[in-house]
């Protein structure tokens, strides 16, 4: 008989408190039991920092850079700087030998100002405006990515110089995500559908256009796919289109974005997309498509965003008040919410919490972390176990926020967006401030 059978008590307290799929690479647990990452305990940056605030965990990015270019060292990575983008996480990936792609003039200037290589960004969005479209012509952009026949004309007509484009296409892959991020059907609103002759009629049109040099097909399948078999579906129908284009208009194309959406964990025991077998899902479909289809392999691009930037980040948040309601629900509100998170509301997106600050040995309970929002849905989490004696100043972390927190944030209820720090090596910097009252009314210009 061992200890644990005599005092089974002590088999929940040996249970790790963090599950390393969820949580950043340098995550650690320090000698006061609070929650480190980067080397520097959360607590501390929440102390110097405030709440709510973004970590970001910089060893964290760069380690998954280099994992993608290690597993495909013959594609070109591409990171989706929609997921996240600051200057410095525009620097990172770019030190990793990344490419970046940017759906904006914004996000083409956050780019620019960290000094990435033009050559190495890809322009693309469904709605270009003019002033996008100009301010990528300026820059050089390596490659814009056509969304539609009407970009065709509009684009041409502004180019001085030859440019270098891509069609984004629709093969009909359904990857049975959230109806809001599935975007590799014909029925919504990215690209031009493989079916009944739109993308040959697009890519017949951009080939009559002198200044635009159609050098490949573009598709985007979605958000959180975990079946590597999608991609290999879409890239035989894709090499099957680049075929017909070469018999029909004797053009070969040479580059075939599949875009991102690699699926990553939020809880534990979420399904997840294992790079390895997508790495082997898209060789032995590209071995396949190509030798059926009688084409040349073309280069492969990958967007990687979430997958690179998701499990870097943690956000704290200070608790402010404990209710109990009739003796069965507890509510521990937080001073953030949906105007730093905004995925629950959207997508119906789920979350653990962590207490960060301290260790605590009281019994868990089931609670529900609410938001400070005016809006009853303003719960970042739901029915997760917290210690049960959690009070007010507690800092609470909740992980896999490094993806689509700060780039979606809004300033609801006048609350400024929080700031985005990095830890490394046992420092911490800030890399994006706190939105203050005072910027929130620089904006008012009349009564």
């Amino acid at each position: 008989m061992t200890l644990l059978d005599i005092l089974p008590s002590l088999r929940a307290a040996m249970i790790p408190r963090l599950d390393p799929a969820l949580w950043p690479t340098t995550t650690h647990v320090d000698e006061l039991g609070r929650i480190t990452v980067g080397g520097v305990a959360l607590a501390d940056v929440a102390d110097q920092f405030g709440t709510p605030t973004y970590v970001l965990d910089e060893r964290d990015v760069r380690h998954r850079c280099r994992t993608y270019r290690e597993l495909f060292p013959e594609a070109e990575i591409a990171y989706a700087g929609k997921a996240l983008l600051t200057r410095a996480v525009a620097t990172w990936v770019a030190d990793e030998g990344l490419s970046l792609d940017v759906c904006s003039a914004g996000e083409l200037a956050v780019a620019l100002s960290a000094g990435v290589d033009p050559r190495r960004i890809i322009l693309h969005g469904n709605v270009k405006t003019y002033a996008d479209l100009t301010a990528a012509r300026a820059a050089g952009v390596g490659r814009i990515v056509i969304d539609s026949p009407t970009e065709i004309p509009m684009l041409a007509a502004s180019c001085a110089h030859r440019q270098n484009v891509l069609l984004r296409v629709t093969p009909e892959v359904d990857a049975r995500t959230h109806r809001a991020v599935t975007t590799g059907v014909a029925d919504q609103k990215f690209g031009v559908p493989l079916a009944h002759g739109h993308a040959a009629d697009a890519a017949a049109r951009i080939l009559s256009q002198p200044r635009l040099n159609l050098i490949g097909l573009h598709c985007h399948l979605g958000s959180q796919i975990t079946d590597p078999t999608h991609f290999a579906t879409a890239i035989d129908r894709i090499i099957a289109a680049m075929a017909d284009i070469r018999h029909d208009r004797g053009t070969i194309l040479t580059e075939l974005n599949i875009g991102g959406g690699h699926g990553i964990p939020y809880l534990t025991g979420d399904a997840c997309l294992d790079p390895t077998a997508l790495a082997t899902a898209i060789e032995d479909g590209l071995d396949d498509a190509c030798a059926r289809h009688r084409f040349p392999r073309p280069r492969i691009t990958l967007e990687p965003g979430r997958a690179i930037v998701g499990r870097a980040g943690v956000t704290l948040y200070r608790v402010a008040s404990v209710k109990r309601i009739s003796g069965e629900r507890v509510f521990v509100g937080v001073d953030g919410g949906m105007s730093d998170n905004p995925r629950i509301a959207l997508y119906g997106a789920r979350y653990s919490v962590a207490l960060a600050s301290r260790h605590s040995i009281a019994p868990l309970e089931r609670v529900t972390v609410a938001g400070r929002h005016c809006e009853a849905g303003d719960e970042l989490a739901v029915d997760v176990p917290l210690p049960r004696d959690v009070r007010p100043g507690d800092v609470l972390a909740v992980p896999v926020t490094g993806a689509y927190h700060h780039s979606m944030a809004s300033p609801y209820n006048a609350v400024g967006r929080p700031p985005v720090v990095a830890v490394a090596d046992g420092a911490a910097r800030e890399l994006i401030r706190r939105e203050t009252v005072a910027d929130l009314m620089g904006r008012e210009v009349g009564v």
